[in-house]
């Protein structure tokens, strides 16, 4: 994406973009759904920022919709009118989403002509979404009770389909939640917003999605999941449906930070109808196609001594992979950009330990030797209580 010709008409003329961040906006502009993958410091609030008034200049989009960490909604309405001084645009406060004044807000958002709406990423979640949007988690319903009775029809590990039926439950239990409408505010729908582009910044908040999987025991597979990921995902399925897969950006400097579930998580948000056409829309497709598990010993986390660990730590067909996401990605990194940085001068001290704080790591060790066997009861001693003992140990 070559954005060396891109007019930005009615931008500051004392502030000139450089390159990449011209790339970047073509890429929005000309390709489908896109994930900023640049450092920090590289610019990626005047790339959104551009990309949104370049889309409406060129009739892509009417209006846009920024969610932002809480606190720094202010300091991007900023940055936007430091770029577009003529901009019209709306920026929620802490104040505007109080019970009371919700209503009144969302109806602004809904019956203005803005060129973007500015909100925190707490105050997006409270915008409902349809009650028919919402009944799509019964598809991820029966997807589960599917992969329950294929387990059973093969004898599969109890534990795996225990695991499986308590995840149903849980999403049963959520779409009840969603349908209790005496606990709803009578607001405006996120669809009756008029939003047409949605972009998101700080996206890795939006990782924990929902994730039905097989494996078990299976370390680097997160399948913790959060409210506000499952409302992110139902969100960008009603765009991708509204824009054709041309309205959501998102945009971090880690799209993969913990686990390599996240890569898969992006691409669920950002390439959903790619991975259905390609048969890998289920986690387990996508893992066999392109991870690998790798037994390695490591280092108990009590401190002392080692043990066999399996991680979903390894990729493979690497190339396919990477084809797929970067039609989707601008990846851009240190070594690519050369940005202007400060000289640093870093210097490695070893501290060795006290003896204290050896006799302590000692008794890690024993306090997770009496764990493991089943000799103390959890609610007086635990692995996350031993583990988090021994993080504070290695404080200076």
């Amino acid at each position: 994406y070559d954005g060396s010709h891109i007019v930005f008409d009615g931008m500051n003329p004392e502030i000139t973009l450089r390159e990449h961040q011209r790339n970047a906006i073509a890429h929005v502009l000309y390709g489908g759904n896109t994930l900023l993958a640049h450092q920090v410091g590289a610019g990626k609030t005047f790339e959104m920022v551009a990309a949104a008034m370049e889309s409406k200049r060129l009739g892509l989009c009417q209006k846009s919709m920024f969610v932002v960490p809480n606190h720094l909604t202010e300091q991007w309405a900023s940055e936007f009118l430091r770029l577009y001084p003529s901009a019209n645009i709306l920026v929620t406060t802490k104040k505007d989403f109080e019970k009371a004044k919700r209503k009144q807000f969302c109806a602004r958002i809904a019956t203005g002509d803005y060129d973007a709406v500015i909100i925190g990423h707490s105050q997006f979640e409270k915008i409902p979404i349809s009650q028919a949007r919402q009944e799509r988690l019964r598809e991820q319903i029966d997807e589960i009770a599917a992969g329950i009775e294929e387990m059973e029809r093969e004898n599969g590990e109890r534990f795996t389909i225990k695991r499986m039926e308590a995840t149903r439950k849980s999403l049963e239990a959520r779409l009840e939640k969603l349908k209790a409408d005496e606990k709803k505010d009578d607001v405006v729908t996120f669809e009756e917003l008029g939003v047409d582009r949605l972009f998101v910044d700080e996206a890795h908040a939006f990782k924990n999605g929902f994730l039905a999987t097989k494996m078990r025991n299976v370390a680097g597979i997160a399948t913790s999941e959060s409210q506000k990921s499952t409302d992110m995902f139902l969100k960008c399925r009603y765009m991708d449906e509204l824009t054709g897969g041309r309205g959501v950006i998102f945009a971090t400097g880690t799209p993969v930070s913990n686990s390599m579930t996240e890569l898969y998580t992006m691409q669920r948000y950002l390439q959903y109808g790619t991975l259905e056409k390609m048969g890998l829309i289920h986690f387990d497709a996508w893992a066999s196609t392109f991870g690998e598990t790798v037994t390695a010993i490591e280092l108990a986390p009590e401190g002392t001594g080692y043990r066999a660990r399996t991680r979903f730590a390894k990729f493979f067909n690497l190339p396919e992979l990477m084809a797929m996401f970067k039609e989707v990605a601008d990846i851009k990194t240190a070594d690519q950009l050369h940005l202007p940085v400060p000289n640093a001068h870093y210097e490695t001290m070893a501290v060795k330990p006290s003896v204290y704080q050896e006799e302590m790591v000692e008794a890690l060790s024993e306090r997770a030797l009496k764990v493991h066997s089943g000799a103390v009861d959890p609610k007086e001693d635990n692995m996350l209580r031993i583990t988090s003992d021994g993080r504070k140990l290695g404080l200076d």
